[in-house]
């Protein structure tokens, strides 16, 4: 399975609206529920009614488009970078998988996941 490396550095947001999110920029996730607002997006695209943010993350998806009767794709990255002690943020969508971790351990993740087989691209 090949994994495709996002080229930017991403944060995650809490907003108190949508206004001030660039949705023609080239990565940004919108989450809504009854509860919150959450946005992912390039560090320097977020926008000002954020109350809440964590910057640093990178992170990378996974090829292609995955059909709904696949199980346990995301479940077996996260199992391998957790034995590796490495948080993730997950955020799917219609399409594929993309798993965001903390700039720091980018490397190393990329790393243990391509011992465990996995063809890391871009």
């Amino acid at each position: 399975m090949k994994l495709k490396k996002l080229p930017c550095v991403l944060s995650v947001c809490k907003l108190t609206d949508t206004e001030g999110i660039d949705f023609l920029d080239e990565f940004v996730f919108v989450g809504k529920t009854d509860e919150e607002i959450s946005l992912v997006c390039r560090e320097e695209k977020v926008p000002e009614n954020t109350t809440a943010r964590d910057d640093g993350w990178k992170g990378f998806r996974i090829e292609g488009v995955l059909d709904f009767s696949l199980i346990g794709i995301l479940s077996k990255l996260a199992g391998i970078l957790a034995d590796n002690k490495i948080g993730i943020f997950a955020v799917s969508t219609f399409n594929t998988d993309y798993i965001l971790v903390k700039e720091e351990n980018f490397e190393r993740a990329l790393h243990v996941l391509a011992q465990a087989g996995y063809e890391i691209i871009g």
